[in-house]
Order: C-alpha cells, then structure tokens, then sequence
C-alpha cells in the first residue's frame, strides 16, 4: 500500500489504461463503486473514465489524498483470475 502522495501518483501512472473498480465514500454511509479505465493522471487528480451503459456521466476525477486517506479505493483487473488493488 502506497504511503505517500507521489507513491501513488507513481503506482496510478503503471496503470495507466487499465480496467478498474473504484469504489468511493459517498456520505452518509453509502458507498459508490463504478467501473472504468484509468484515463489521465495529472499533479494532483487522476481522471477515470466511466462505462457507460452503467453510469450517467462519462469522466470523473479524485485526487490522491483520497487514495491516501481511504476515501477511494481502486482495484486494477489485470485479467480474469487475479486484481491488484490499491486503498
């Protein structure tokens, strides 16, 4: 598990188009999980951009301090039998 800021900047950049499940902190005890690729990085977001058929809109953006606090968590399918996950 990454622990600092451009540790995880670091492991999001080797993913880079790349499946994912992210599941984020919704407020009030829910929980949000949608599916996507790994779009951009940039200094302090990254940019997932959603499937479609699944989601209202296209992009959305985290930055990593919710990785880093656990607001967010990714996990990486890399393929059918093994995930790599990063909270």
């Amino acid at each position: 598990m990454p622990k600092t800021l451009s540790e995880i900047k670091k492991a999001l950049d080797s993913n880079l188009g790349k499946r994912l499940m992210l599941k984020a902190n919704g407020g009030r005890r829910k929980t949000i999980e949608r599916s996507g690729i790994l779009a951009e990085t940039y200094p302090a977001v990254f940019v997932v951009e959603l499937d479609q058929d699944e989601n209202a809109f296209e992009r959305v953006s985290y930055s990593y301090a919710d990785i880093l606090t656990e607001t967010v968590q990714i996990t990486f399918y890399e393929d059918t039998s093994r995930n790599v996950a990063l909270s």
